[in-house]
């Protein structure tokens, strides 16, 4: 049986399984260990976190777009940013998803690391493992840290920008886009304030993938 005859297998098995230990377990059997996983999963977060960062900041500037409207169809503009605006929410949901399985691979890993640094008789392969350990662990809570913070900025930038939606969807009128031009500027201030997160816990990934794959 070739390898990748084994991976789809090994696919197909933990897909009807929702337990992450036989899922790791499963996954190494055919050499795809958990750091590897680790690795993975932290590049689909990051990337999951870029792809919200941009999608919110276009919703930003059709929202912006629609505060300067001067004339046309007013609603085909609402159209595009109600668009933006769930695909913003979407993009959400992945990173939260994203971040959650960084931590299930990561638990799974730390815990198995640990537990074989008693298995060492050599005192100072241990000690050089632990060392590792420590470091590597350092460096992911700092990349997990900032991951969580980002991620919590982007529902207190997406509620006003909600609720200006839902505001618009029965008040598409002149009157309604001049109310909204008070809330541009402090959309404007948490927007950027949740870019500039999200690009220090893309950083931190970068960082700490880069780490990994140097040792």
């Amino acid at each position: 049986m070739t390898s990748f005859m084994r991976l789809a297998i090994a696919i197909l098995f933990v897909g009807f399984s929702g337990c992450s230990s036989m899922y790791y377990n499963t996954m190494e059997k055919v050499g795809i260990h958990k750091r590897d996983i680790m690795v993975d999963r932290v590049k689909e977060a990051r990337d999951s976190q870029h792809e919200a960062k941009e999608t919110i900041t276009n919703a930003l500037d059709q929202f912006r777009s629609i505060v300067k409207f001067q004339g046309g169809n007013l609603e085909s503009q609402y159209n595009k940013l109600n668009r933006i605006l769930e695909h913003s929410e979407a993009r959400a949901d992945e990173v939260h998803e994203r971040i959650a399985a960084v931590e299930d691979v990561s638990d799974a890993l730390f815990r198995e690391w640990k537990s074989e640094l008693r298995q060492y008789s050599s005192k100072a392969l241990r000690r050089s493992s632990e060392q590792k350990y420590n470091e590597t662990r350092d460096k992911y809570e700092n990349m997990i840290a900032a991951m969580k913070n980002a991620e919590s900025k982007i529902a207190p930038v997406l509620e006003p920008l909600k609720d200006q939606v839902l505001y618009l969807k029965h008040n598409l009128n002149a009157r309604a886009i001049a109310a909204l031009s008070d809330e541009l500027l402090s959309v404007q201030t948490n927007v950027d304030a949740l870019i500039r997160d999200m690009e220090a816990a893309i950083a931190e990934a970068d960082t700490f993938i880069a780490a990994l794959s140097t040792e």
